[in-house]
């Protein structure tokens, strides 16, 4: 096989799977690993895929481009679900918890409603909606003015005003992407300058992130990996991003999703 026609196939592939592992094409292909990294080179070099530990991925989006709330809502559900249902079990009555913007802090906010004495401070309108429609009495809702972003986030100067006056005990933070070269990024300069801010507010960060957020890398970064006093994924995180992450976080959490 001709090096264009192995790499069209390889193409086929990560377009079929969403990305490759290096020792599954040498096995496949009968090749050698050098062979398939220059391979992989050459694709990543016409902006087909891009490279990662171990392997290639489809070619994703911009680092800057920041799709909608309702487009990310209807990715990774169950995994989201699963990450959600650990994130509640951490929350106790009394405590206060800030939730970044975010599908999964979304899918969190909705598992709250049980929780006595909760204060929950928040830049997610999603966020703050879904404990509006479940209300109590003895729990508190702070939601931060601000710029409105795509991700339906609250952003900007009044947004890290209002949050830099409070302190709260467990953050628990959405993000874009991850990675240990770049750490915990988002694709919104704004959004990123308001999540240091949550950060620092926060005791405890925890960190919501499901598999395929793995070397996805935004604009901003928000903070290094060993910010994370824990990261809470599902069970399609790669065991070497496992690996990498696990030498990095204070805990990390892997769950299974229905």
């Amino acid at each position: 096989m001709l090096a264009q026609q192995r790499q069209t196939a390889i193409l086929d592939l990560i377009r079929q799977r969403g990305g490759v592992r290096v020792s599954h094409l040498v096995s496949r292909f009968g090749v050698s690993d050098m062979t398939i990294r220059r391979d992989l080179e050459a694709l990543a070099e016409r902006g087909l895929v891009d490279k990662v530990h171990g392997g290639a991925t489809l070619a994703g989006p911009g680092s800057a481009e920041e799709p909608g709330f309702a487009a990310k809502s209807i990715r990774q559900q169950a995994e989201k679900r699963a990450i959600a249902e650990r994130a509640a079990r951490m929350v106790e009555p009394g405590m206060a918890i800030a939730l970044s913007a975010g599908t999964t802090t979304a899918a969190l906010a909705t598992l709250l409603s049980d929780v006595r004495g909760l204060t929950v401070v928040t830049n997610s309108i999603p966020v703050a909606d879904a404990l509006y429609q479940n209300p109590r009495a003895d729990q508190t809702v702070v939601l931060t003015g601000g710029i409105r972003t795509p991700s339906d986030a609250l952003t900007g100067p009044v947004a890290e005003a209002a949050i830099s006056a409070l302190n709260v005990d467990l953050l628990f933070l959405g993000v874009h992407g991850l990675s240990p070269r770049t750490g915990l990024t988002t694709p919104n300069l704004l959004e990123a300058g308001v999540n240091r801010c949550l950060i620092g507010a926060a005791r405890r960060l925890v960190v919501l992130a499901d598999h395929t957020k793995w070397e996805i890398i935004g604009i901003a970064t928000i903070a290094p990996l060993e910010a994370a006093d824990v990261l809470i994924t599902d069970r399609g995180l790669p065991a070497e991003a496992r690996a990498a992450i696990g030498e990095q976080v204070g805990e990390l959490v892997i769950v299974e999703p229905d």
